[in-house]
């Protein structure tokens, strides 16, 4: 007698669950395969406040405005990337606004300027954060009383599952039973004995996985927030023999989060940088490329720690208490000496640093004398000069640019100026940059700006005896980068389980499956099973039928050869 499979009439969905209108006889057993709230349609006319305030709250922690909050996040930093932040550069925003009449007002209006302060973005923040939370609890809630609870009983009739089999066979059915609980236990399913069949449920890491991943959502948008209200950034030049002290006033420029306090939460530590050491490919196709690139420093943290040493190099920091030292530039600064009309020096071998503009350090900027030059008729002047160096110039003849990262052939260009560099007005100005609203340019005997290219060791006389200027040298600094960004790690190990949580819900299925083992009419027993599983699968009857033929071996005998027969009910209708 060969085994049977029956079928329903009726349409059965993928999940298992008979349509509206059909025997409802699954009953539990095709119940809580998720922790997904279910929806309920508000009966309008009957809602009132509290009725409007739960319509709401539904809607709020429902997995698709969660979903529309998160695209609308990302949507709103666009701007953020795209528009200069005050909070990133104040100048750049005060030149679009100089810039643009009508946008500038307008982004203001809208405050696109400070996206991630704004009272949007902010807003759409706080939606998320608590749309995540409010998704979060009930099913963490649900899906704790189904781990502390045990898989449903069989339904009635298990030939309406999706996956079924059947055969008979000559052993009792407590025999059946014990063999397939303990099948099942082997395969690493909860089961146990419900009446006259085994009940068994698999996959509950796949909802484990989808509230790891909501709740790594959570911990990642409170790092961010954290990392953005309390993080601080500023950098630093700094020549060879030089120091620095982790206060706000030694910073070249800086900026930090809205909550953060430089009073209180700087890291208290110093450095001085004792050398850089650069080495560059001098051949081939990647010549000028860096092949060392490292600056080496003494260190102390706190007002009286003792002194350390450290490389800093490329992506490899100095980290002191949450705080990093990166080494994120190179230049040189060349030294002079100037002296007044009456042979003073009023610059005593000074380094003044210049900025690279290209990646072999063709550097420029600015060589200010703002105190105790007096011009040839004995009055108080300031000097000022542009210079443009070359740290390997090319020869006579050639472009004004380096041909090499490295102090092969030093060359320094001055053009002069005199009079009033306007430092004393008591305006921020930039130091690589003269402001010649007051100054008046030193000419040569052809009435043209004066200007001299030098080599170490060299001098430049100033016109009509205005004084001297000498090479004397080059020094070499570097820049760093001090940041601190708290909670990165936090930021960090939420991606982590994002991810793992996010391929958990993916890639495992929650199924069950049900072994029932009765007597038949004829005395002989009639084993069923049947499985479930929360989506229309192929892994559920592939999984069954391999479970069927394990079990089937041991509670079969040469009388009763008949073999299981495994099928899948259509989602679409009844088999034909």
């Amino acid at each position: 007698m060969s085994g049977t499979s029956k079928t329903a009439p009726g349409k059965t969905p993928a999940n298992g669950a008979p349509a509206p209108g059909e025997d409802q006889d699954l009953g539990a057993a095709g119940s809580q395969l998720t922790t997904a709230p279910k929806e309920e349609t508000p009966n309008l006319p009957s809602l009132g406040v509290i009725g409007w305030a739960r319509w709401f709250w539904r809607q709020l922690t429902s997995m698709r405005v969660a979903l529309l909050l998160l695209l609308l996040l990302s949507l709103g930093a666009i701007p953020g990337s795209l528009i200069p932040q005050e909070g990133v550069d104040a100048m750049k925003v005060e030149e679009f606004r100089g810039k643009h009449d009508v946008l500038g007002p307008l982004y203001d209006k809208l405050g696109l300027f400070h996206v991630y302060s704004s009272v949007w973005f902010s807003a759409i923040y706080i939606l998320l954060f608590v749309s995540l939370i409010g998704c979060i609890v009930p099913r963490t809630w649900q899906f704790v009383g189904q781990l502390r609870g045990r898989p449903p009983g069989a339904p009635r009739r298990l030939s309406r599952l999706p996956a079924y089999t059947t055969w008979r066979t000559g052993a009792e059915p407590e025999e059946v039973r014990e063999a397939a609980l303990k099948l099942l236990r082997k395969r690493r399913f909860r089961a146990h004995v419900v009446g006259d069949a085994v009940a068994a449920e698999k996959g509950y890491l796949r909802e484990a996985g989808n509230l790891a991943f909501h709740v790594a959502l959570i911990v990642m948008l409170i790092a961010f927030a954290w990392g953005q209200l309390f993080k601080y950034e500023g950098n630093k030049l700094i020549l060879e023999g030089d120091g620095f002290s982790n206060t706000l006033t030694q910073y070249d420029d800086f900026k930090s989060g809205n909550l953060f306090d430089p009073d209180h939460d700087l890291t208290p530590f110093s450095f001085s940088l004792k050398d850089f050491h650069g080495t560059y490919e001098a051949t081939g196709p990647n010549r000028g490329t860096p092949r060392v690139y490292e600056a080496q420093v003494t260190y102390s943290e706190g007002a009286y720690g003792d002194e350390k040493s450290k490389v800093i190099e490329v992506n490899k920091p100095l980290e002191i208490d949450g705080s990093k030292v990166y080494l994120t530039a190179h230049g040189y600064a060349p030294i002079l000496t100037v002296k007044d009309a009456q042979g003073n020096v009023v610059m005593d071998k000074e380094a003044t640093a210049l900025l690279p503009l290209d990646s072999n350090v063709t550097s420029s900027g600015a060589v200010m004398v703002r105190d105790g030059y007096r011009n040839a008729k004995g009055e108080k002047e300031q000097l000022g000069f542009n210079a443009f160096f070359l740290p390997t110039y090319g020869g006579e003849g050639s472009t004004m640019l380096s041909t090499f990262p490295a102090l092969l052939n030093p060359m320094l260009a001055l053009s002069a100026y005199h009079g009033d560099l306007g430092v004393d007005a008591g305006f921020a100005k930039s130091i690589y940059q003269l402001d010649k609203t007051n100054l008046e340019e030193f000419k040569d005997s052809d009435g043209e700006l004066f200007k001299k290219q030098l080599k170490i060791g060299e001098t430049m006389t100033l016109p009509n005896g205005a004084g001297t200027v000498t090479f004397d040298g080059v020094q070499e600094w570097a820049n760093f980068q001090v940041t601190r960004q708290p909670a990165s790690g936090w930021a960090l190990a939420g991606s982590v389980a994002a991810i793992l949580g996010l391929a958990g819900s993916l890639f495992i299925q929650r199924r069950r499956v049900w072994v029932r083992a009765v007597k038949g009419d004829d005395g002989v027993t009639v084993v069923e099973m049947a499985g479930l599983g929360r989506s229309e699968s192929a892994k559920v009857p592939e999984e069954l039928g391999d479970l069927a033929a394990v079990l089937y071996e041991p509670t079969n005998d040469d009388d009763t050869p008949d073999s299981p027969d495994t099928h899948v009910v259509p989602a679409e209708g009844p088999e034909k």
